[in-house]
This record gives C-alpha cells, sequence and structure tokens, in this order.
C-alpha cells in the first residue's frame, strides 16, 4: 500500500467512523468467500454498510478520534481479519447476523465487538443483548407513554359518569354560588 493510498484509507475509514454511530466488527476468516459476498449482499440490502479493514489502520484511526468516543475497549478486538459493519441503526447488525447464521451452514463470521453510543459490547453473548437493545427513539416513546398515562387515567375518570369525582364535581357544580361559599371552610 503506498503512502498516498494509506492516507485515503484512513481518511474513509474517519469519515465512515463520524457517519455511522454504530458499528460492528466481524471476522470472516473463517468463511469461504461465497459465504462472505452472501454475507455482503445481505448487508447492502439490509441498509448496513460492510467494509473489511486493516486493524493497524483502523486503530489508528481510533487513537486519534476524541477520548470522548469511548474506541479504547476495541483495541483487544482489532486481531485477524476484521470486517466492519456500519449502520444507523444498532440492532439490524445483530438481528442481520443471527439470520444469517441460521441460514448458513456453520459458515459464519467470528463476532468480535459493537460500538452502540460510546459503550462497547465484546464476545458472542453480546449479540443476545445487542438484538433486546432499545433504539433512542423506541425509549424515548415508552417515556412520553408513561409520561401521558396518569393524565389519560385522570381524564377517562373524570368522564365516566360512574365515578365518584365525576359525580362529586357535577354536585359542586350544579350547586348555586352562595350555597358553595357557605360549605367553604372558614380560615
Amino acid at each position: 500500500m503506498t503512502k498516498d493510498q494509506k492516507a485515503d484509507a484512513l481518511k474513509d475509514l474517519k469519515v465512515k467512523l463520524e457517519e455511522y454511530p454504530f458499528f460492528y466488527l466481524t471476522d470472516p476468516s473463517a468463511m469461504p468467500v461465497s459465504a462472505t459476498n452472501k454475507l455482503r449482499r445481505k448487508c447492502h440490502e439490509a441498509g448496513v454498510e460492510m467494509q473489511v479493514v486493516k486493524n493497524t489502520l483502523l486503530a489508528k484511526v481510533m487513537r486519534d478520534a476524541p477520548a470522548a468516543k469511548g474506541y479504547a475497549g476495541l483495541m483487544d478486538s482489532l486481531h485477524g481479519a476484521t470486517a466492519v459493519l456500519y449502520c444507523k441503526n444498532q440492532k439490524l447488525p445483530a438481528k442481520l447476523l443471527e439470520a444469517f447464521y441460521k441460514e448458513s451452514n456453520g459458515e459464519k463470521p467470528g463476532f468480535k465487538a459493537a460500538y452502540i453510543d460510546s459503550a462497547v459490547f465484546t464476545g458472542e453473548g453480546a449479540l443476545d443483548i445487542l438484538k433486546k437493545l432499545k433504539s433512542r427513539e423506541e425509549l424515548v416513546g415508552e417515556v412520553i407513554g408513561l409520561l401521558q398515562s396518569p393524565a389519560k387515567n385522570v381524564i377517562s375518570a373524570l368522564l365516566s359518569g360512574g365515578s365518584t369525582i365525576a359525580g362529586l364535581l357535577k354536585t359542586l357544580e350544579e350547586r348555586p354560588a352562595e350555597s358553595a361559599a357557605a360549605v367553604t371552610p372558614a380560615e
């Protein structure tokens, strides 16, 4: 690799890591080329970008990134062949890899690590965790639903005719103003 090619590769990796907030590191070396090409096609169809990279170049880009990115936990995973699966949805590659594992006959890439919002997941067991992770949008939706729930309960209680609260409010509303003032406790 010439100096110019190396500079271009470093620049490309840096752009990819800035563009994609989530990525997975896999080891495709145990798979034949046909299986690797099949995985690459599946990734393309799902909107996941797959790129085989040199570990030394990826390590350099990660070391040069701001410390807040938290790439340090990935350094131990940079050995052997490495393919990076870039995506904008954190659990899409986990589901894609799981589906690929089920349909391939033992030809599967080894899972090394995943980088999700500055959190690092390593080891084969991490794929189960990654499949169950909720996206930021799902979590915001749940929080909004939880916040709306008490208000909905109060409104439905007020609107139901058989409710004691509704009956009390209706009684207070129908009272004349002067008798309501007489009932008000003195201070």
